[in-house]
């Protein structure tokens, strides 16, 4: 080995290099790491997601497009998907999904989907009154 020159094996080459630096101090070019980037949900962060919590709403119920007033034990949904968040209630239990009147807004962000839903369960869920 010639003063101050580092060689490197052929199975060194194959591994990263140690910090993102080359033998000569200068900067690695940046690799393709596989992966990056990704979200865990399979639909991907643009893609349909949904939260769900059970709810009693307040005296007055929940109003609803389809068939106006709703009330006693209900399940919220709080749905994204092209955009757009959506509520929809049900009777708990129930088949049928009713959607919240006033409550199809856009999101920007598909990260603010569970913020968007604790604001709803915070509202509608008031089994006190």
């Amino acid at each position: 080995m010639l003063s101050g020159e580092l060689f490197v094996t052929a199975a060194e080459e194959s591994g990263p290099a140690a910090a993102g630096m080359t033998a000569d101090g200068t900067a690695e070019t940046p690799a393709a790491v596989p992966g990056a980037g990704m979200v865990a949900d399979s639909g991907g962060a643009a893609g349909p997601q949904a939260r769900t919590t059970d709810i009693v709403p307040g005296p007055g119920g929940v109003m609803t497009d389809e068939v106006g007033v709703v009330t006693g034990d209900l399940t919220l949904r709080t749905e994204y998907a092209d955009g757009k968040v959506t509520l929809r209630v049900q009777y708990k239990d129930a088949d049928e999904w009713y959607a919240v009147t006033g409550t199809s807004v856009t999101l920007a962000d598909p990260a603010g989907l569970d913020a968007v839903h604790g604001v709803a369960v915070g509202l509608l869920s008031r089994p006190e009154g």
